[in-house]
């Protein structure tokens, strides 16, 4: 009992923390938060929060996120923060089943992001398929893509693998802003998001409840992220995360132990593309606009240096870490303008003093469940 209230204090904390952060004006608040956040932070790992059974925790993050949602619901900018950060995690994921089950190197993760987010340009404006639709097929055309690419990663081995999606970033980039077809330099313009009789555009008024439209999508984005949190949870449990964990480990053992190496590499790459893709359409709809420069290199790395400070192959904690590398450079400005060099330096930093990042994913157990 005394842990199940430690837990709901944390959650409630968690909460008031972030709606302060998210509304405070001045930089000096900004930093007294930024420094409550951290004592947090010790105290849930004293009191080993995220040790709680797992659909407990995951929840009680879900409906903290519902709650910070209603309590800003008229501020659209804090709710634009709270849905990029969520999409942000969902990317993320992708990556993680690749990085951190699969070992499987990919640092084109924005690129696959920006297909999920043309294809959903493109069918919604040419076809008359259901937008949810439309979303699914931006990650099944980032999945498509993805088959191509993995062959050949599959054909080289460490930093050439590493360049082979190094070169498919620029080359995507490239290729968009030579392409009149899918708008050039100047980008495309999507239309309104429409989900069944539901215009996520419009402003929400039900009797005296009114809220900013982004409420709709932080709904939306909620969704999206518990299916595939629950996704990637249960995949690292069975025995495809235990085939997957054995070909990161040492490929030529479980070669040798009859497992496909090339068959789960291709599974790991294919369903993370998938999952990537799909955020990138719904982000898309979003932004209700895109362009090459949303998709460049910089910020797959972003995505690197997520799953690196949060931790490779721990969803809990590159949610942590999106959370810390989106909204800071929001809110403090002295850092807007060398965000890149601050997460440089965040990735060093991990690497050289918590290599396993912040929230390091614990040993799987002899029975197969982590």
């Amino acid at each position: 009992m005394r842990s199940a209230a430690a837990a709901a204090l944390i959650a409630a904390a968690s909460v008031a923390l972030l709606f302060f952060f998210l509304r405070a004006e001045s930089q000096q608040s900004v930093a007294l938060l930024i420094l409550a956040a951290v004592a947090l932070s010790v105290l849930a790992s004293r009191t080993r929060f995220l040790h709680f059974p797992e659909r407990a925790l995951q929840a009680v993050a879900l409906g903290a996120v519902a709650v910070l949602a209603l309590l800003l619901r008229e501020d659209d900018f804090s709710l634009l923060l709270i849905v990029r950060v969520l999409l942000v995690i969902v990317a993320c994921l992708g990556l993680n089943v690749q990085f951190g089950y699969a070992g499987v190197t990919n640092f084109a993760g924005a690129s696959f992001f920006g297909v999920g987010g043309y294809t959903a340009a493109m069918l919604a404006s040419t076809s008359r398929l259901p937008h949810l639709l439309v979303i699914a097929s931006g990650g099944l055309a980032a999945a498509l893509l993805g088959t191509v690419l993995v062959l050949p990663v599959l054909r080289t081995r460490g930093h050439y693998a590493a360049l082979v999606t190094i070169a498919f970033a620029l080359l995507f980039r490239t290729f968009l802003e030579v392409n009149d077809t899918l708008g050039g330099p100047q980008g495309l313009k999507l239309r309104e998001l429409v989900v069944g009789p539901f215009h996520f555009n419009d402003s929400i008024q039900l009797g005296t409840f009114a809220g900013s439209f982004y409420l709709r999508y932080v709904a939306l984005a909620l969704l999206l992220l518990a299916f595939f949190f629950a996704l990637v949870q249960r995949l690292e449990r069975s025995f495809v995360g235990i085939a997957l964990d054995a070909v990161r480990l040492d490929e030529i053992a479980a070669a040798t132990f009859g497992l496909s190496v090339a068959r789960w590499k291709i599974v790991a790459f294919t369903l993370g593309n998938f999952i990537t893709g799909t955020a990138g359409a719904l982000s898309a709809f979003l932004i209700g606009f895109i362009a090459p420069n949303n998709y460049a290199f910089g910020e797959s790395m972003i995505f690197v240096s997520i799953l690196l400070l949060g931790g490779i192959g721990n969803p809990w904690g590159l949610s942590l870490a999106a959370a810390i590398v989106i909204l800071l450079p929001e809110k403090l400005q002295v850092i807007q303008e060398y965000r890149f060099l601050l997460f440089a330096a965040m990735v060093i930093l991990m690497l050289l003093f918590r290599p396993a990042g912040l929230l390091p994913r614990p040993l799987r157990r002899l029975s197969g469940k982590p």
